[in-house]
């Protein structure tokens, strides 16, 4: 059993194209790994005991990250936070994506007219990072990183590369440490403070006081998709300030925001037995093979300790070249842990969606 980095960040969209297409044009999130339209008959605990139809495109960078999951409701309207959330509540704040050159990509997407929030700062590691949002009020932290599948070209204009994390609102940083470290290898806490932090100022409740803390794994991940997946990292924010509030309180997995954080693993069955051990049970389990159009595998969903959705995926079938049918069936492979060739993931590039 084994996790091989973050598949991808769930993000719950009104239009999967137009969403589709922002996201490759700033973000270069322009591989369509999958696209289905289908009924969501899995999820009932989430979508209101109710199978769902929806349309979803999982995108990803080949310079490496994880990948964004386009969510569409297709048979309802979805609906958007009672509230106007702020850094600390309960759930996926804001996606982590990494970039190489940060002060690069800042002038690149301040030109292309995409919504700045913050100017390009240090964090209390020392790295540099700053924060956007898309035209669906989505924030997203454009953050600096050494870790690529595909190294960008470093031609100024700053190409960033996919899913590198996300910042998580906790009620009780302590318990979601352990939570985090014990059950998602994330058992580096690169800083842990307590302040009014200033290269927050501009984020919705930035100039509140947080207990604040970054987590990173300490060893290279493993298994097939380990080297496009890249290193990742969760920060996790506790709001001293005022009582946080559930995000996704009184709605439906799917509705617009961010749903879940999504893990590549390998040993499906003893995730299970792991994470019920940690007090953790799955809450979803496919129970077998699970067919998403172009690509399969087995999926499952557990809850953080304030219920934000962690997903677990074991890969069982990926399209290589979907022009001749030649898909990859990863269940044959003699050593799981072994990465695959990076000749065999580039043609994947044959899928790119070129605007």
């Amino acid at each position: 059993m084994f996790i091989s980095g973050i598949q991808q960040v769930g993000i719950g969209v009104s239009n999967v194209h137009e969403a589709f297409k922002w996201y490759r044009q700033h973000f270069g999130m322009d591989i369509p790994m999958f696209e289905e339209a289908a009924e969501a008959g899995l999820m009932l605990p989430y979508t209101g005991g109710q199978p769902q139809s929806r349309h979803a495109i999982l995108a990803l960078n080949l310079h490496g990250g994880g990948g964004m999951e386009i969510w569409q409701y297709t048979g309802r309207t979805p609906v958007a936070p009672e509230f106007g959330p702020q850094l600390g509540d309960l759930g996926i704040n804001i996606a982590k994506i990494k970039c190489r050159d940060v002060m690069a990509c800042f002038h690149r997407l301040r030109k292309s007219g995409v919504t700045i929030l913050t100017n390009p700062m240090v964090r209390p590691d020392g790295t540099e990072h700053f924060f956007v949002k898309d035209p669906w009020n989505n924030p997203f932290e454009i953050t600096a990183a050494r870790d690529w599948f595909s190294q960008p070209a470093n031609d100024g204009k700053g190409t960033t590369g996919g899913m590198y994390g996300a910042i998580i609102g906790v009620s009780d940083m302590d318990s979601s440490i352990k939570f985090y470290s014990e059950v998602l290898g994330y058992s580096v806490k690169a800083f842990d403070q307590i302040a009014v932090f200033e290269d927050l100022a501009g984020l919705d409740g930035g100039f509140e006081k947080y207990r604040r803390v970054l987590l990173q794994h300490p060893d290279k991940r493993k298994g097939p998709f380990s080297r496009l997946l890249g290193d990742s990292e969760i920060e996790l924010y506790q709001a001293l300030d005022r009582k946080p509030r559930k995000i996704f309180e009184n709605r439906f997995w799917g509705d617009l925001g961010y749903i879940h954080l999504c893990f590549d693993i390998t040993g499906m069955a003893e995730m299970k037995q792991f994470c019920a051990e940690q007090g953790h049970p799955f809450t979803i389990d496919s129970s077998g093979s699970f067919d998403m159009g172009e690509a399969a595998g087995y999926f499952s969903y557990i809850e953080d300790p304030d219920g934000t959705l962690i997903e677990f995926v074991e890969t069982h079938k990926i399209p290589i070249l979907k022009k001749v049918g030649w898909y990859l069936d990863l269940r044959k492979r003699s050593n799981p842990e072994k990465p695959l060739p990076a000749w065999m993931l580039k043609t994947l590039g044959f899928s790119r969606v070129k605007d």
